[in-house]
């Protein structure tokens, strides 16, 4: 079980309101305000949902993430993006480890301040994961005339 919501201040109802995060016993939850009545969603259901939506776009893509990864932290010899490509392809153990030591805060303002956003109905099913840059679907510049 996850020790924290990973994805809080990230997680919106259907009426943009952000949801509110608590525990129920030990366990992480998603507050929705359901007119009134607060519906608390186990943090997981969301946050697994989201994690595999993100796998998603890493699938099939390892090895230009992996090169572009280690450009940004300025390590371009081959062991280090062999390294970095090995734990894009065993993603799923990365998101284990997520789980237990959570997503820092500045990084989750960051992922805010860029449009990431999960939107959840009053069930706490994820209907949309806005991807940072990808608000409106077309390229840069399309549509401009």
């Amino acid at each position: 079980m996850p020790r924290q919501a990973l994805f809080a201040g990230l997680v919106f109802d259907e009426f943009d309101h952000p949801l509110g995060v608590s525990l129920i016993g030990k366990d992480p939850a998603y507050i929705i305000n359901d007119a009134g009545f607060n519906r608390f969603v186990p943090a997981e259901q969301i946050d697994l949902v989201v994690l595999n939506e993100m796998k998603k776009l890493i699938q099939g893509n390892e090895g230009f993430l992996s090169e572009q990864a280690a450009k940004m932290i300025g390590a371009e010899d081959p062991f280090s993006k062999a390294m970095i490509q090995t734990q894009l392809k065993n993603i799923d153990k990365q998101f284990e480890a997520l789980f237990e030591v959570g997503i820092p805060e500045d990084l989750r303002a960051y992922l805010g301040m860029i449009g990431f956003k999960v939107i959840v109905n009053y069930h706490g099913e994820v209907l949309e994961v806005r991807q940072a840059g990808a608000v409106d679907g077309r390229s840069e510049g399309e549509g401009d005339q």
